[in-house]
């Protein structure tokens, strides 16, 4: 998935700073926010999935590859570290949550 976005980012001359890369993961975070809490009417009933929250979830996940392609980080390595940090926490404390 790097390599697709990173070779878009390219194909369209989209390469930013990561400063602007992040403010545009928060915005695209927030849009799924509000995608969410449409889909429960903003808690007054059970969350009903929408085709609008898979584009923003993909929205956000494009947003996330282009931030760890600007400042060089291998997603797919990251995702690995933080798979193994959790298995570890659950496998001591059963829970993944980083609090004592």
């Amino acid at each position: 998935m790097q390599k697709r976005v990173e070779e878009f980012l390219e194909k369209y001359s989209l390469r930013t700073d990561a400063e602007n890369r992040f403010i545009d993961l928060v915005s695209e975070t927030g849009e799924l926010g509000k995608e969410i809490l449409k889909g429960n009417s903003y808690g007054k009933k059970p969350y009903e999935n929408s085709p609008s929250v898979q584009d923003e979830i993909g929205d956000c996940l494009f947003s996330l590859i282009a931030l760890c392609t600007e400042v060089n980080v291998d997603a797919e390595i990251a995702l690995d570290g933080a798979l193994s940090k959790y298995e570890k926490r659950f496998s001591q404390k059963k829970h993944i949550g980083s609090e004592e």
